[in-house]
């Protein structure tokens, strides 16, 4: 019965528990569904709201956006005002400037253009004047005196006068005869003189400067170096520094232009060096020049010693007349004491001899003018103290002794 009971207990209990299990599936089924409703609205809710905050925060770094802008916008345009205004003003100088240089430009070259057809017109005439130049040089008589003009201008230009300093076309013979004409003797102090030749051949060099082939312009410019070579030969046989003694052994070969000597140069390059074994030195215009500067210098040095040496003799010359002089100012002093002593002594006769007699002869009664009275001179000369003049004044006093030594015997025989 017992048994009974607790099974019918237990399984009351079973069914009580079963339909306390099954009233809470239902119930929490239930809050389930109500949770995940729940859920469902908060997350809807949960969504909505961050849409609203994403919308609000949006908006807000919008508007805060705009302002930061604006303000920005504002200090910008005032800053970039304070920075443009300068360039601005800047770029209007600049823009004055590049105006003025333009018109300068083009005032510039205008003006360029106006040298260009100068220089243009001025090489054409210089074409001209070139051709006829050189066919005026094509005849001997010219082309010698052209040498002769360039060879003078030269020395004219370095101070050396022709009346004092260089002589133009003296003539001599050598020793078979033949007649040697120099177109300048350069004097030299001491009396020594060079001699300058200017007769170059040119006729060869005017045929290159008018051959318009290269091949042609190079053969005239070989034979222009043949015939230089010729006359350095014919300049070292006339020997003009035998004919013109003092001279130092060599002449001096003038070209009268830079470009005659280069040309050579350019095709025998040994010609230079062997004319100096030659004794024939070339020269064109700048080497003269140096050398006749030269010349002039040395003889403003020896004006200069000349002038030196006359003042030397002419000081010579007045210290012996000074001391002439001091010997008869000597002389004369020592006769102005022997005349004050003289004198002296003539008063002291006249004082103690002839006027103690007139005295004693008015008093016998004698009338008359009254006897004067005469002083006696206390001033003596001065001597002769310079050591200079000493010498020459006690040479002149010893003559003077002499002489007086030597008339003493004929007074005595006159007398």
């Amino acid at each position: 019965m017992a048994l009974i009971i607790g099974l019918a207990l237990i399984i009351g209990l079973a069914l009580g528990a079963l339909a306390v299990w099954l009233f809470l599936s239902r119930r929490l089924v239930e809050r389930e569904r109500e949770l995940s409703t729940t859920r469902a609205e908060l997350d809807v809710e949960r969504r909505s709201f961050d849409h609203k905050v994403v919308h609000a925060v949006q908006a807000a770094s919008t508007e805060a956006f705009r302002a930061n802008n604006t303000a920005f916008l504002e200090l910008a345009e005032t800053k970039l005002s304070s920075y443009v205004r300068p360039l601005k003003e800047s770029l209007e100088r600049v823009d004055g400037q590049v105006r003025t240089l333009e018109q300068a430009r083009q005032h510039a070259f205008g003006a360029l253009k106006q040298e260009l057809t100068s220089l243009h017109e001025g090489q054409e005439r210089l074409r001209s004047e070139t051709g006829n130049l050189v066919t005026a040089l094509r005849a001997p008589h010219v082309r010698g005196r052209w040498g002769e003009v360039q060879l003078k201008r030269v020395v004219e230009a370095a101070g050396m006068l022709e009346h004092c300093d260089f002589v133009l076309q003296s003539t001599t013979r050598d020793d078979e005869g033949a007649l040697l004409r120099p177109d300048l003797i350069l004097r030299l102090p001491g009396g020594k003189q060079v001699v300058v030749d200017a007769k170059v051949p040119l006729s060869a060099y005017l045929d290159a400067c008018g051959a318009e082939d290269p091949d042609a312009r190079r053969g005239h410019l070989e034979n222009h170096a043949r015939q230089l070579r010729d006359h350095v030969g014919k300049l070292a046989v006339k020997s003009y520094w035998k004919q013109f003694e003092p001279s130092p052994d060599f002449v001096i070969m003038f070209l009268p232009d830079e470009a005659f000597l280069r040309a050579a140069q350019e095709h025998d390059s040994s010609i230079t060096e062997d004319s100096w074994r030659m004794n024939v030195i070339p020269a064109s215009p700048t080497n003269l020049f140096a050398l006749l500067r030269t010349v002039a210098a040395t003889w403003r040095e020896e004006t200069v010693a000349e002038s030196a040496r006359e003042v030397h003799a002419l000081g010579q010359q007045l210290c012996d007349r000074l001391s002439t002089l001091a010997g008869h100012a000597d002389q004369l002093g020592r006769s102005l004491t022997s005349a004050v002593g003289h004198y002296n002594k003539t008063v002291a006769t006249l004082e103690t001899r002839v006027l103690v007699t007139g005295r004693k002869l008015q008093e016998h009664g004698m009338t008359g003018e009254r006897l004067p009275e005469l002083a006696q001179l206390e001033s003596q000369t001065r001597r002769v103290q310079a050591p200079e003049l000493l010498a020459s004044a006690d040479e002149d006093a010893r003559e003077q002794r002499q002489s007086q030594l030597d008339l003493a015997p004929r007074a005595l025989d006159a007398a």
